[in-house]
């Protein structure tokens, strides 16, 4: 046995534990955690309790051994029964199978086309938007995200009362997650009018999902978009097992792609949103953004052919998520006794890791709460550091990482290249909580980049 207990948070209420913190302040409890100099602390939540791993790595570890630290836990267990066993949610033993036959979808030979879905998307978006006109952020890219997770998902436009009733449902699905998570299995089987919501958008999005998985079944035609791309994946016969020679049903097909549109909207809406609002804060990072996008793109949208020219984008981009990672706290569960620091850790124990934590440690970054975009200005970023894991590390790692960063890149480059982004409505955006984290609140006056003339300082509002 370890020679000590591993140390408890304080503030524990009985008897929902932590619960009602981890609702009402998140991030000020996981810095509270790391700030106490502990690798791991215990939590409890409800009548169970989990290990928090405060260390870069101990989180490594936790990260590339996904067989002694399986996905499961709370976070996990709730996400399987909204979109099954998929390659996100999926334990070790049915991991590889899914990650071979899920890669090829997003492999850099299919960006180019999924860029140009992205490209007509954030075009749409900044078009409609008028001089001086005050844009409520986090909306507009929650519905560029969910509608661009739609377009690259299905080719073909869907309806717009489609569209809408999806992005609807997108909401409250992924609002609903967070909150069954924390919220003992009873109280979420009620027949509460927010039970019967969460339970209506989840069954509409799966039906939307199954309805074009089985027309394009019987099609048979290669549309250049992820359904196609899952629909003709298989095993290499050289490699693969008899039993796993072929491709997903269409059932295991609507788990992937239903996995993608709730992960891919909400994440990915989360992280344009917030490096908006950091640019707000900072004109003089805008402004070079606004001189590169200027310089390069010439008022158009930004494509795929773009992005090798817009490295100040990128930068942003990965500030952003180290500042504010959409994926701020993930669990797994210990599949057997084994040993993490100084401390034994029985099978079944959940373990939490949260890049929040790591992103924001001061012996890991130099000053690790200022947006500097340059500090990934290097011959070789560290990107791929175990102290960066917005993308996760290890076998895991997100398979939509390229594509997420694509998708954020040329949306901030096209925003940011047709508008000036400079003036807040109200007070600073505050971080709040779901399965994301998101900004509350961010209304942004947007003002035309073509516009000649100084603009005003970035003090005031317009």
């Amino acid at each position: 046995m370890a020679e000590s207990p591993v140390p408890p948070a304080s503030g524990a209420v009985w008897p929902v534990g932590h619960a009602v913190t981890l609702l009402r302040d998140p991030l000020a409890f996981l810095s509270s955690l790391a700030n106490d100099g502990s690798e791991l602390v215990k939590i409890r939540i409800g009548p169970g309790a989990a290990v928090v791993v405060c260390d870069s790595d101990l989180t490594d570890r936790v990260l590339r051994d996904d067989r002694t630290f399986d996905k499961g836990g709370p976070l996990f267990d709730t996400a399987r029964k909204v979109v099954g066993d998929n390659v996100i949610t999926c334990p070790h033993r049915m991991h590889r199978r899914q990650r071979s036959l899920i890669q090829p979808t997003f492999a850099r030979a299919r960006l180019a086309n999924y860029g140009r879905a992205m490209t007509a998307e954030a075009d749409a978006m900044t078009a409609a938007w008028s001089d001086g006109e005050v844009v409520d952020m986090l909306a507009e890219t929650l519905r560029l995200a969910t509608q661009t997770v739609m377009a690259t998902m299905f080719s073909g436009a869907l309806a717009p009362h489609v569209r809408d009733r999806a992005l609807a449902d997108v909401t409250v699905v992924v609002t609903g997650l967070y909150r069954q998570m924390l919220v003992p299995p009873l109280v979420n089987r009620l027949p509460t009018p927010g039970n019967r919501r969460y339970g209506r958008a989840h069954a509409r999005l799966r039906e939307l999902i199954a309805h074009i998985v089985a027309e394009r079944r019987i099609d048979g035609t290669d549309h250049g978009d992820l359904v196609s791309a899952m629909l003709s994946a298989r095993l290499p016969t050289e490699t693969a097992a008899p039993a796993d020679i072929g491709g997903m049903t269409d059932s295991q097909i609507c788990d992937q792609l239903l996995a993608f549109f709730i992960a891919g909207s909400e994440t990915t809406a989360s992280a344009l949103a917030w490096a908006l609002d950091l640019l707000v804060a900072h004109p003089e990072i805008e402004e070079r953004l606004h001189q590169e996008t200027a310089r390069v793109l010439a008022g158009a949208p930004a494509r795929y052919r773009d992005l090798p020219d817009l490295p100040l984008t990128g930068h942003i981009i990965t500030e952003a998520l180290r500042l504010y990672p959409p994926g701020w706290l993930f669990t797994r569960t210990v599949t057997t006794d084994t040993r993490l620091g100084g401390y034994d850790l029985p099978a079944g124990t959940s373990v939490v890791y949260s890049p929040y934590i790591l992103h924001r440690r001061n012996d890991l970054y130099r000053n690790p709460d200022r947006f500097d975009p340059d500090r990934w200005d290097t011959p070789q970023p560290p990107i791929r550091r175990k102290e960066f894991v917005a993308f996760g590390a290890g076998p895991r790692r997100c398979p939509g990482e390229a594509f997420a960063f694509t998708e954020l890149s040329l949306a901030l480059a096209t925003i940011a290249g047709r508008w000036r982004i400079r003036h807040r409505v109200g007070t600073r955006a505050r971080p709040a909580v779901a399965m994301a984290l998101y900004p509350r609140d961010l209304r942004i006056r947007v003002h035309s980049a073509r516009c000649g003339g100084a603009l005003p300082s970035a003090g005031g509002h317009r």
